[in-house]
């Protein structure tokens, strides 16, 4: 015997409740959606807060270690990678990793940051030369370097605010 069910027949057997349920999953869906799409971390726009981020990630670090900070176009942060390691007195870093990843993340800006195990955070001509190379290459792909920080023993040193991005 086959039954079948009629439009009236399954809305009479509809309740309130599943009705109310499936509005859930409709909102909770359109949550999950607008989080995908619209990522709203931590606006990451004043220099006190920039350095004091960093210093938490980088400060804990042994060997010399380069990481970027990928923001969106409002400067919220969007991701936090370290991408290179070295030794105690140097990493080697590749633009084109950075590039990668910051196309990956969407990034419409970035904060590049590595710390001195040494202690000193004072921008060596390398760090200078490095800055320059990289502001460069992703500024092809209008992604803005806002800053490169170094930490090290007390204050991390802001190459934007000592006037050298």
């Amino acid at each position: 015997m086959c039954i079948s069910l009629t439009v009236q027949d399954s809305a009479a057997r509809y309740s309130p409740l599943d009705s109310q349920h499936e509005d859930w999953i409709i909102a909770r869906a359109m949550q999950i959606i607008e989080g995908r799409f619209y990522r709203h971390g931590e606006s990451l726009n004043q220099p006190s807060v920039i350095k004091n981020f960093l210093r938490a990630k980088l400060n804990s670090e042994r060997r010399e270690s380069f990481a970027v900070v990928f923001l969106d176009g409002h400067h919220r942060l969007l991701a936090y990678e370290v991408l290179f390691q070295g030794t105690l007195g140097q990493a080697s870093v590749y633009p084109r990793v950075v590039v990668e990843k910051a196309l990956g993340c969407q990034a419409a800006a970035v904060i590049l940051a590595h710390n001195h195990p040494s202690g000193m955070t004072e921008p060596s001509q390398a760090d200078r030369m490095l800055t320059t190379a990289l502001k460069s290459a992703l500024a092809l792909l209008d992604i803005r370097v806002l800053d490169h920080v170094i930490v090290g023993e007390g204050e991390p040193c802001s190459m934007a605010e000592c006037g050298l991005l």
